[in-house]
This record gives structure tokens, C-alpha cells and sequence, in this order.
């Protein structure tokens, strides 16, 4: 082995220092390719933290309410199915979930034997399977200031997510609880943490969870002192267990921040308890996030006035009461990257993009690129600042190398999916275009089909390959007319839920193989909300979702000439087989209420402890959940097999 110059030395211990201090670019290996990172700023104290805050005001950027826009994740997501992982588990579904490895936390989950679920302010485990010794495990209450929202399960893990309310300083957190389930009907707490601020989402991959959350600013107040420690705080029983606030050394800004809100990125890693939360902090804000199983994106949208808006001040914004500004506001969205690492999280690349993403799913990576869908514009205007719709592509380092813009003017984006080479988009005004985009070519995307048909899509998923599922809601177009009754454009008034199966075979020629229209206008579904409460499984050509049924009676029309809503007649979950010969067939619908329940419902349904909010499977047994109950039914007649009633 050679010899090292002695004259390197000073150079060599300078360096590491650097790297140790954070100043030197860092660079990261993972999948993708290697790249040199620029470090964040480090806010550093409370001087420059109040001049940062002062920049950001003078910018023109409205600064928002800070009341979170949350997004209520390119791989073909898993259809549902998931291999077995518990001793003696059956065949079972698990939750859908945008990419394949990188799991979302949701209200009911399932290991194939028992069944977890939020219900009530408590978390319920159920023996599931087989479905004739159903029975409760065990009900975990929490304290009233705790409110659970969403879980995960690992094996023997089971993590509690949901907000918490202390008296004091530190008021609002996110706040999770991992327990022992090795034993059901004995749970052991483990551990707890605590992020100071309000949830956005969160992700796990493998036994690393990841927990985003936002912490809101009082810029008036802060500005107005002299001193003072307004940092946000975060506990770990790991730890301290006891909460501690991060110093101003250690938070990092962002350049040209949107938002002056605090961005928190978790990390946790259930195999090694011991190992405390990982808590990174910015300056910056975060509103919709994107996961691959290497890398974390969060996207916050920045509104910018140019200075035609007055600033009444620091703080909330009141648009109603503003007159219209001179010249057009811009709206661009900012996204963050962040490298994944078994808990661990770092700061790589900023992007920027023209328009407003509409959720997770605008978002996307793939073959080290990532993906993102906007709209830029409003929908009303008639000019040339209409809305118009866009796909961006940028590259490892967020970096925009390819653009496909203004589709479907005077159109705003209702739902998106980008499956491998090639996107799909619905946008919407009074009919439906489907778009297929060619994504082959990451820096010349382009339009290959599209099909316009009534109604829009709120939820695409795939099928296969070369079919897609739509769920949204079918339209009827009507006459716009003015005092005199004379017509002044059209209008497009909801109806029924609608299921579509597009046929992309033909990406120049994509066609709607088949459709169905659930109820009438006042029919809704969490699915179109909220995707984790589809239920799929193609091998089983089984599809399956929650939903609230409003029907006419007599088809009549409103006085004025809309659309009229429909008389409550059902609440559950619609069973539908599923193929391309023959389409949707409805296979059953299951419901918690009871004869006496529907008779008392009268005209509407506003809720109830009996609705149904979820259905998996496990083995040959569906089963539907709501707060009041599990019912199991056979998966292939749909005939009762039992029911479990839950205690409130």
C-alpha cells in the first residue's frame, strides 16, 4: 500500500471538518444517480430568523391562514394483495396505496388473521379469521386530549398516529404510539413520539416510518420581539421523553421559501426501538406529498402577487374583501426532495413548476424522474389566463427537462395516474376528455389519444397494463340561460356515481369498454375522495367500495330546471365483479342498517355509527366495517357468515 504525502494532511482534516459542519455539497448514492447537493442555510439565530420572516412578507407572497390543504402516491400500485405474513394467514387484501412498497396509513387495517380499526377515539383489534370465531381482542382507549386518525401494522407493531391537545405552550402535535401486539389480548405500549405542528401524511417503508408535519408561525407577534425561542419542539420517549425545541442551529431555510411555516420530516425505524427520532426542520411549508421508496417529495404552492394585492399587515389574507388586482397573480408550485434511508432523512433538490397540483397523485416518480401534473389559470376566466393544464418532467436533481403544456383550456384537472411509460389525465368543464400521454421520452412528453365523454373522473386506477378504472360522477349538460330566457352558454349539473373502464390498447383511440351509474344527483362515495377505500383484486375480478345511495323517485326536475337530488335508499358497500368481457356486474350490496334504521332515514342520510367505511378480504371471506360492527360474508355468494358488534 502506498504511502500518504504528509503534505495532504491539512487538506485532508480541513475537509472533514467541512463535511462534518455541513458546508461542504454532500453526496448521496442511492438508486438513482450520484449528484452533488448544495446544503440548506441554517436559520442560526433569532436575529436572522425575524429578517427571514421580514424577506418573506416583502416578497408580494400571500401568506395564508396556515390552515392546511391536505391531500386527502410510477409504479402500478399493488391491486390489494398482499403475500402472507402471519402464521397461518389466509390470502387477504391490504390498503390500496399509490406505490407498490411504500404502504399509507389508514383507518382499518388488516395481517390476514386480525383486523385493526380506528373507531371512536379508540382502536379496536378483532380475531378476524376464520370468520366463525370472530371476537374482540382488545379496545384501546386513549386519553381525551388524543385523537387517533390513522394506523399502521408491522408485524408485530402496531403504530397509532392522530392529534393531540396539550394545555400549555406547546399546544397542538402529532403524536404516535407504537405497541406491542405480539400478544393481542395484552398490548403493550412501547413507545411514544411527538412533532409540534399539524399533520400532513405520513409513509412507511419496510420498518421505517416517516411523519411530515407543519407547524404555523405567528409572524405579527414574533416580529414584534426582541428575543425569544419560538422553534418547534418534539418528544420521544426514546429519548429525554420530555419535549425539547430545535435550536435555530439546526433548523434550515429555504431560499425564496413559500410559506415561513415550520416543515417537520420524521423518521422512526420499528426494528430498532431504541434508536431515537430522527426530526429534520425547515423554514418552509408543505402541503401534498409524494413517496417512491428512495426518495420523499413535498410540494406547497406559492401565490404570488406581484405586489398588486395590498398587505393588510402580517398574517391572514382576506381575498373577499380585496379588490381585483391589476395584473394576473402567479401560481407556481415548489417542490422539496428529500433522500429516504431506513428512518433517516435528507435534504436534496428544490424544483419549481408552473400551475397548483391537485393531489398525491399529480405526483410521480420514475427511472430517476420525477412527475408532476398542474393547473395553471383560473377555470372561469374567458381570456388568455384561462385555466390550462400541464405535465412537467424533471430530472434527478429537479431540474426541468421536458414539458407538455396547456391541455384542455378553459379545463381544470380532475384526476391524474402516471403508469410507467405513459400518463393519464381527466380534466373537466362539461364533459369528461381522457388524455393518454406519451411519457416514453422523458424530455418530449405528448398527447397520443384522447376520448370526451359525460361526466369526470375523480379516482383513475389501473386495471392492467392497457386498462384503467374511472370513479367520479356522471354529468348532464344544461342551457345557461339570462333574465330574458334567452341561452347564454352550457352548464354541467352531477348526477350518480359513475364506474368506467377505459380501453387504452389504442393510445391514439382510447375507448369507455364499459360503464355503470350508481343512484342520483346526492349519490357520493369516500372513493372519490379518498382512494384507500377501494377495495380491488383483479385475479379475483373483485372490486369493491363504501358508498351512500340517492335516488329519485319520479325523475323529477327542480323548479328553476336543474337536476333534482335524490331520496336517501341505501348506505354500504356495492360488490361488483369485474372483467373485460363482460364488464361491471354487480355482484351485491351489503349493508350495516338495519329495516327499522332505513324506514327512520327519511329523505336524507347524514351519518351514523352503522355506516360502512371500509371491506377487505381474508381468505374466501369479505368483510365491511363501520363503528358499529364487522360483518362477514361469504366472498363468492355474499351470504352472512357472522357479525361482530362493537361496544361504543
Amino acid at each position: 500500500m502506498k504511502k500518504l504525502n504528509a503534505s495532504l494532511f491539512p487538506a485532508l482534516v480541513l475537509f472533514i471538518a467541512l463535511v462534518m459542519a455541513n458546508v461542504l455539497p454532500s453526496v448521496h448514492t442511492g438508486r438513482g444517480k450520484v449528484s452533488a447537493v448544495q446544503p440548506l442555510p441554517v436559520v442560526g439565530s433569532f436575529e436572522n430568523f425575524k429578517v427571514l420572516l421580514s424577506n418573506v412578507q416583502q416578497t408580494g407572497y400571500s401568506i395564508n391562514s396556515g390552515m392546511m390543504r391536505k391531500s386527502l402516491a410510477p409504479s402500478v400500485p399493488a391491486a390489494g394483495i398482499s403475500e402472507q405474513s402471519a402464521k397461518n394467514a389466509a390470502d387477504y387484501s391490504t390498503t390500496n396505496v399509490q406505490v407498490e412498497g411504500v404502504d399509507e396509513a389508514d383507518v382499518v387495517k388488516t395481517d390476514g388473521r386480525y383486523i385493526y380499526q380506528v373507531n371512536n377515539q379508540r382502536v379496536v383489534i378483532a380475531g378476524a379469521y376464520p370468520a366463525a370465531e370472530m371476537k374482540i381482542e382488545t379496545i384501546l382507549e386513549f386519553a381525551k386530549n388524543f385523537t387517533p386518525t390513522e394506523l399502521y401494522v408491522d408485524k408485530d407493531r402496531l403504530v397509532v398516529i392522530g392529534n393531540n391537545y396539550n394545555d400549555g405552550r406547546i399546544q397542538n402535535t402529532v403524536k404516535t404510539i407504537i405497541f406491542d401486539i405480539s400478544n393481542k389480548q395484552n398490548v403493550k405500549k412501547l413507545r411514544e413520539t411527538e412533532l409540534e405542528g399539524s399533520y400532513i401524511s405520513s409513509r412507511k417503508i419496510g420498518s421505517a416510518v416517516y411523519l411530515v408535519a407543519n407547524k404555523n408561525i405567528d409572524y405579527y407577534y414574533i416580529l414584534q420581539q426582541k428575543s425569544g425561542d419560538f422553534t418547534p419542539a418534539y418528544r420521544d420517549t426514546a429519548g429525554q421523553d420530555k419535549f425539547v425545541n430545535v435550536p435555530y442551529t439546526a433548523i434550515r431555510y429555504f431560499p425564496n421559501m413559500v410559506e415561513p411555516n415550520y416543515l417537520l420530516v420524521a423518521g422512526l425505524d420499528l426494528a430498532n426501538p431504541d434508536k431515537k427520532m430522527e426530526v429534520s426542520t425547515y423554514l418552509g411549508s408543505g402541503q401534498n406529498i409524494f413517496a417512491s421508496q428512495d426518495n420523499l417529495y413535498v410540494a406547497v404552492t406559492q401565490y404570488e402577487t406581484n405586489g398588486d394585492f395590498p398587505r393588510p399587515g402580517i398574517g391572514i389574507m382576506a381575498p373577499s374583501i380585496l379588490p381585483m388586482p391589476e395584473r394576473e397573480p402567479r401560481n407556481d408550485t415548489v417542490v422539496y426532495k428529500f433522500m429516504l434511508n431506513q428512518g433517516q432523512v435528507k435534504y436534496t433538490a428544490r424544483g419549481e413548476v408552473p400551475g397548483t397540483v391537485l393531489n398525491q397523485f399529480s405526483m410521480d416518480e420514475y427511472k430517476g424522474n420525477f412527475r408532476v401534473a398542474t393547473t395553471k389559470g383560473e377555470i372561469w376566466r374567458k381570456d388568455e389566463n384561462t385555466s390550462k393544464n400541464n405535465v412537467y418532467i424533471l430530472d434527478g436533481e429537479m431540474k426541468t427537462i421536458g414539458k407538455l403544456e396547456d391541455i384542455a383550456p378553459g379545463e381544470k384537472i380532475y384526476s391524474v395516474r402516471f403508469m410507467g411509460d405513459r400518463g393519464y389525465m381527466v380534466t373537466f368543464q362539461t364533459v369528461d376528455p381522457l388524455f393518454v400521454i406519451d411519457l416514453k421520452d422523458p424530455k418530449a412528453p405528448a398527447i397520443l389519444g384522447a376520448l370526451k365523454i359525460p361526466g369526470y373522473s375523480d379516482y383513475l386506477h389501473p386495471y392492467d397494463e392497457n386498462h384503467i378504472i374511472g370513479f367520479g360522477k356522471d354529468t348532464v349538460e344544461m342551457s345557461q340561460k339570462d333574465w330574458g330566457g334567452n341561452e347564454v352558454g352550457k352548464m354541467a349539473f352531477y348526477q350518480g356515481m359513475k364506474i368506467a373502464l377505459f380501453d387504452v390498447s389504442d393510445v391514439s383511440n382510447p375507448v369507455e369498454m364499459f360503464k355503470e351509474t350508481i343512484g342520483d344527483r346526492g349519490t357520493d362515495s369516500e372513493l372519490l375522495r379518498n382512494h384507500k377505500a377501494l377495495l380491488f383484486a383483479k385475479d379475483k375480478n373483485l372490486l369493491a367500495f363504501p358508498i351512500t345511495v340517492m335516488e329519485i323517485q319520479n325523475k323529477e326536475v327542480e323548479y328553476n330546471g336543474m337536476p333534482a337530488y335524490g331520496q336517501f335508499t341505501f348506505q354500504g358497500a356495492y360488490v361488483y365483479n369485474l372483467d373485460l368481457k363482460t364488464g361491471f356486474t354487480l355482484k351485491g350490496r351489503i349493508t350495516h342498517l338495519s329495516q327499522e334504521d332505513s324506514l327512520k332515514s327519511g329523505h336524507d342520510w347524514y351519518g351514523s355509527s352503522k355506516n360502512v367505511n371500509r371491506v377487505l378480504y381474508i381468505g374466501n371471506t369479505l368483510y365491511t366495517l363501520s363503528n358499529d360492527k364487522i360483518l362477514a360474508n361469504d366472498l363468492n355468494t355474499l351470504k352472512e357468515e357472522n357479525s361482530l358488534e362493537i361496544t361504543q
